[in-house]
């Protein structure tokens, strides 16, 4: 389909830049920018004045439920709440059910996403099987099937011998580990963060010291192995100052954040409201002073929506006994919005941490840029607009978010994936 975008800002988070543009857009690719091609006859003209025209985004952490969570969430309504969003590039975790630890089960779910058709999905292999931390899956085997890295969620893998192991098969291959921070046994059954609210509620508490003890022995790890890794929702100031040092010495490792960490603090939390039960916790003032500012210079590579679609009912259980997780790909847009304007960026910087940085943390050339020739997947969006986030705003199956109740700047008008309008709200 032959598309025009008429009138809109188009940002560019690549070059940093700001500007009104129109974008031409053939067989899947962005055709030309500013004056149209000779002989284009546009099918579909979308009137994008007084909106802003962006990559479309590329969040590094969604769990789409698929298989094995039916009952939370389904592929189905999960990659419409991606378009919903202006997500045309994701990356879902491997803690399934079956954890996607074999090739046939990341072919099925390729298979299963190539048929809807919807945003590019990038899966994640086990780093070990069944994500018990002591057999390393066959790496090879499972990059063939699709995947793009390797890793253990959520769960830490307590033997370094494994884990170092691992590392050096990822290493002779060239692939990418993705690895939580976060120490075995100093984060067991922790539900909060160590400090005094955790005290004061009665709550568990996971100190900062399981963050940055695991980051020492990964970059001890990377330093012996030389394998890159990819450190997930970082957290704390403590941790964030040793990824700035580690990218000091040119170790070979990026990290993100989550959504919800630039912009909660544990006082969030209130009397018990398990919409704020997340993992990794909500952290102190200083940690999300830290975070924002690790954004700004670099030492943070990417934001991720850290996509955890739960059951209502598992929200409705004691603080502690409540599963952690949020919905947020409906929400990615509007937060790294709503930071922009709080923190005086322009929009093409704040983007950056969603669009064309993640991009480059998965070595996809294609996404998170506006370039002639190159994939015309685009989000346009109403920067002036606001919305109220409530449940039935929501295309997600997970309802659940801290965000309840807000009124967020920012709203998606259209979204195209390989050059096809895939989303667009009337």
């Amino acid at each position: 389909m032959k598309i025009h975008i008429q009138g809109g800002t188009l940002i560019d988070p690549a070059a940093g830049t700001e500007q009104q543009q129109d974008i031409f857009i053939a067989a899947g690719k962005i055709a030309a920018i500013g004056n149209a091609p000779a002989d284009f006859q546009a099918e579909k003209t979308i009137d994008a004045k007084g909106l802003w025209i962006a990559p479309g985004l590329v969040d590094l952490a969604a769990r789409l439920r698929e298989p094995g969570y039916e009952h939370k969430a389904t592929l189905e309504s999960e990659m419409a709440a991606a378009l919903a969003g202006g997500v045309t590039s994701l990356v879902c975790l491997p803690d399934t059910d079956p954890t996607l630890d074999e090739p046939g089960l990341v072919e099925m779910l390729k298979f299963r996403a190539r048929n809807l058709d919807q945003a590019h999905v990038y899966p994640l292999g086990a780093l070990t099987v069944g994500l018990k931390g002591h057999v390393i899956t066959e790496m090879v085997e499972l990059t063939e099937a699709g995947c793009i890295g390797f890793s253990q969620a959520d769960v830490p893998v307590v033997d370094t011998q494994v884990l170092m192991r691992a590392l050096q098969y990822a290493r002779t291959y060239g692939y990418t580990v993705w690895l939580r921070p976060v120490d075995a046994y100093l984060g067991k059954g922790g539900v909060a963060a160590s400090g005094a609210l955790a005290s004061r509620l009665g709550l568990s508490g996971v100190p900062v010291s399981a963050e940055t003890i695991a980051l020492h022995t990964i970059f001890e790890l990377v330093r012996v192995t030389g394998a890159r890794v990819h450190l997930s929702h970082v957290s704390s100031a403590a941790g964030i100052a040793l990824v700035r040092a580690a990218k000091a010495e040119r170790l070979p490792v990026s990290c993100d954040v989550t959504v919800n960490h630039v912009h909660l603090i544990d006082l969030d939390i209130g009397y018990f409201d398990a919409q704020y039960r997340l993992d990794p916790p909500l952290r102190q003032q200083r940690d999300r002073d830290a975070i924002r500012a690790g954004l700004v210079d670099g030492t943070i590579d990417a934001i991720c929506s850290d996509h955890t679609p739960v059951d209502d009912d598992e929200k409705l259980l004691p603080f502690a006994e409540a599963t952690p997780g949020a919905t947020g790909l409906e929400l990615l847009l509007s937060l790294t919005v709503k930071w922009a304007d709080e923190a005086g960026l322009p929009l093409a910087k704040a983007f950056n941490r969603i669009t064309a940085a993640p991009a480059d943390v998965l070595n996809l050339e294609a996404a998170g840029r506006i370039a002639v020739g190159g994939a015309a997947d685009l989000c346009v969006f109403d920067r002036h607009a606001h919305w109220l986030v409530e449940p039935r705003a929501l295309k997600s199956q997970g309802h659940n978010t801290p965000f309840l109740g807000y009124e967020l700047p920012a709203r998606v008008r259209a979204t195209i994936v390989s050059g096809r309008l895939a989303f667009e709200q009337r």
